[in-house]
């Protein structure tokens, strides 16, 4: 296995926004590259972004200084197990999943016993077009080393924070809160507008409540985020249920969020186009389905 200057676990939408023009090697493992169905499509992404393919977990984290877990959030514990089983010694593994502080935890204590160094990272925002310029967040005993391997790696916007492991996945999963929760609010207010024939007055008076917010068309980009996204949003918010859950403080919302998420990411419908063909499409599936 040739030797990288790091490699990915995961190589979805966000691990290639990262690879893309990294200045460092890089190599990359993805369970999709072992599935007939998908294979080819995986290995063209790792072509396409210039990425030495991996052809198992043990070889991708046996072989760098620093490893990059960027996988869905539902796996994101049991890439954590597998890496721990044949992670290099003192390697940085910077678990970037947007899972609970709990998960983050659990992770942690695989790969520290296994000799290598955990990093909870977060990812804050949209990584496109950001890509490496998107806001992170550090925590944990070998946060400092894992920002100066991000920098070396050519991210900018780090920063860390104190409180240790699920500091800073905490603070994501809390900030999901409203961004997924009001994505779903969203929906269901546009959907139900529509449907009424209310939709100018009803957003007529958000505009009004909020002046210099046009909510229509913040309407138009949370339907084409949950159209795309919605599957990989649940599971995230399963995540921040799991947070809220353990904080104690009710997590009904956000339950309602995961629900409303899985539901329209479900449907598998064109997200292009304008807001009213995007509405249409959703209603029309919701009719057939319960027809």
């Amino acid at each position: 296995m040739e030797r990288s200057d790091l490699n990915f676990i995961g190589f979805g939408e966000a691990a290639q926004a990262f690879a893309n023009g990294m200045p460092l090697s890089f190599g990359a493992y993805d369970r999709k590259a072992d599935i007939a169905a998908t294979r080819e499509a995986k290995l063209a992404d790792y072509r396409r972004e210039g990425a030495i393919p991996c052809a198992a977990n043990a070889d991708a984290v046996g072989a760098t200084p620093l490893i990059l877990s960027l996988v869905t959030a539902d796996q994101a514990l049991l890439a954590a197990r597998e890496s721990s089983a044949r992670i290099a010694p003192g390697a940085l593994y910077c678990d970037m999943n947007s899972v609970a502080p709990d998960t983050k935890r659990a992770a942690a204590a695989l790969i520290d016993a296994a000799g290598g160094r955990y990093v909870d990272v977060a990812v804050m925002a949209p990584v496109h077009p950001a890509r490496r310029a998107v806001p992170l967040l550090l925590s944990g005993p070998h946060a400092a080393a894992g920002e100066a391997a991000l920098r070396a790696a050519g991210f900018t916007k780090l920063r860390i924070l104190p409180g240790g492991i699920g500091a800073a996945s905490a603070t994501k999963m809390l900030r999901s809160v409203m961004v997924k929760g009001l994505e779903a609010l969203t929906a269901e207010c546009v959907l139900a507008a529509h449907r009424a024939g209310l939709t100018e007055e009803v957003f007529g008076a958000l505009n009004a409540s909020w002046p210099g917010t046009d909510w229509l068309e913040k309407a138009d980009y949370n339907l084409e985020r949950m159209m795309v996204h919605g599957i990989r949003r649940a599971e995230e918010m399963e995540e921040v249920v799991k947070t809220l859950d353990g904080l104690g403080t009710g997590s009904a919302m956000t339950r309602g969020t995961v629900e409303r998420q899985r539901a329209i990411g479900s449907m598998g419908l064109n997200a292009e186009g304008s807001l009213g063909a995007k509405i249409a499409a959703i209603l029309q599936e919701k009719q057939e389905k319960a027809a």
